[in-house]
């Protein structure tokens, strides 16, 4: 005899099965004195969103203080919160408590992770710089320049473990660093190697993901695609959005 479908169950089912509004945003840069509190604005997502992303630079210097200040705000989120650290939040070397901080708060922090909310998969890594296409730094020469592709590469490789550990059929990528060109235009075209790297986009492009987001480039460009057709989106507060606030709105 078959068993009955559990009433439970059943009801995760649907949900998991439903649209989910995805409210993405990044680089917050709370400070430790006269930063604006974020905390109408979370409780605003919560209403107009079912799932909060934030993609880095959450802190202005990677202090514990700054990020106290933040989790305070993200309290007033009640909807489930997914994020990755960006550059900013390592620069004091404070880093750990930084993610201990944000984590209390309840806070998905993707470190090279994935994680499923209500049918959707999220996997996520800060990134690291590089360059786009053929102007893409190469591993030749100084000890230095070496050092550095070999941090971009490794970021790569963390995100197509996390990738690998998706197995709903909507997925989401959370990163920092751009992974395309068309997204930090906008921004001067000399440090456009300092704000992601294509090698995000290849290794994004090995899998089924159903959109990208990231933040750091502040004067760049909403909305692009990766040269396998997964659309992007710079959601940096900064950038104009369709939806007119700091925030974007997917629905995935």
């Amino acid at each position: 005899m078959s068993k009955a479908p559990d009433n439970h169950d059943t009801t995760a089912q649907k949900k998991a099965d439903v649209k989910q509004r995805v409210a993405a945003m990044g680089d917050l840069h709370v400070k430790e004195h006269g930063s604006p509190s974020y905390k109408e604005l979370f409780a605003e997502i919560s209403q107009e969103a079912d799932i909060l992303v934030l993609t880095g630079d959450l802190t202005d210097l990677g202090k514990p203080k700054e990020a106290e200040l933040l989790a305070a705000d993200l309290r007033s989120c009640s909807i489930p919160m997914v994020a990755v650290l960006g550059n900013h939040d390592y620069e004091c070397g404070h880093v750990d408590e930084v993610k201990a901080i944000i984590k209390d708060a309840g806070v998905h922090l993707l470190e090279g992770s994935a994680i499923e909310i209500n049918g959707v998969g999220f996997a996520g890594v800060k990134g690291f710089a590089g360059g786009f296409g053929r102007y893409m730094l190469g591993s030749f020469g100084e000890p230095a320049i070496k050092a550095m592709v070999a941090e971009s590469v490794e970021e790569t490789m963390r995100l197509e473990n996390a990738l690998r550990q998706v197995k709903s059929e909507r997925a989401l990528v959370v990163l920092h660093y751009a992974p395309i060109q068309q997204t930090v235009e906008g921004e001067p075209p000399e440090i456009f190697p300092f704000l992601g790297s294509s090698r995000l986009a290849e290794t994004i492009d090995r899998f089924p993901v159903t959109a990208v987001v990231h933040g750091h480039a502040h004067r760049g460009t909403y909305e692009g695609k990766t040269p396998g057709g997964a659309p992007v989106y710079n959601v940096a507060s900064h950038i104009e959005k369709p939806t007119g606030k700091a925030y974007a709105l997917l629905e995935l």
